[in-house]
């Protein structure tokens, strides 16, 4: 797997299990409010969504 593939997935995980822990009962939420967006801005663009020289803002 490349490694960005490996980051994203990672971090996908996490975010998954972030979510799952919030939802149990006893679940420190402070923690989830504080690490939750952290993870989400360090997901890393999932990988060969597009090519680099892409300009989204340009296909309009």
């Amino acid at each position: 797997m490349c490694p960005d593939c490996e980051d994203f997935a990672r971090t996908v995980l996490l975010l998954g299990q972030l979510a799952l822990s919030a939802d149990m009962a006893g679940a420190d939420l402070d923690f989830v409010d504080v690490v939750s967006p952290s993870l989400a801005v360090s997901l890393p663009e999932p990988p060969g969504t597009f090519p680099d020289d892409s300009d989204p803002a340009e296909d309009s």
